[in-house]
């Protein structure tokens, strides 16, 4: 039974009775019973239009960037009632996400080979990472090859693209040192 539903099973008792035990059995506060939704402000009403006029103009801009351009209005706010009011209004700025981390059903998942594996010495075993930088428009991968036992990096890439070459660039050049 959801919160709403056992709000509504305690109606308001007489004054002469206790609501103590009837919210206890319910397991609703009791602060609940007095909590009385307080208004939105006129001020963040006007400023709330003003952000979705902002916002379907420019639906990129984010909280801090939203921030600076009502206070070049002379509203006075700050990042964090910017955010408060744009999850109130239900947006968010619209930009290119990373999607790297899915994997293709397609794809073969590899056994990790290393798990009973001492690595006492350099040389022993690499490993490689790709990640991802994000750009005023876009990404930027960047993929490293580093020794499992030093933790030093053998060889690096950077590419616009997610494509192999680069990839396997850098691992030519670590095999090569």
């Amino acid at each position: 039974m959801n919160q709403a539903a056992r709000l509504a099973l305690l109606a308001r008792p007489p004054p002469q009775f206790s609501i103590v035990e009837p919210c206890a059995l319910l397991n609703v506060p009791r602060s609940t019973l007095y909590y009385k939704p307080t208004p939105v402000s006129d001020d963040d009403l006007a400023l709330m239009r003003r952000m979705d006029e902002r916002y379907t103009k420019w639906p990129c801009y984010g909280a801090r960037k939203m921030a600076a351009e009502l206070r070049g209005e002379g509203h006075l706010v700050n990042r964090t009632r910017v955010r408060r009011l744009m999850l109130l209004l239900g947006i968010e700025a619209i930009y290119q996400k990373p999607n790297t981390s899915r994997n293709h059903p397609g794809h073969k998942i590899y056994p990790y080979l290393l798990k009973n594996l001492l690595i006492d010495r350099v040389n022993q075993a690499w490993c490689a990472d790709i990640t991802y930088i994000p750009m005023a428009k876009g990404f930027v991968y960047l993929v490293a090859v580093m020794d499992w036992f030093s933790r030093r990096v053998l060889a690096w890439r950077l590419s616009l693209t997610m494509e192999t070459d680069f990839c396997v660039e850098a691992l030519q050049e670590a095999m090569s040192r």
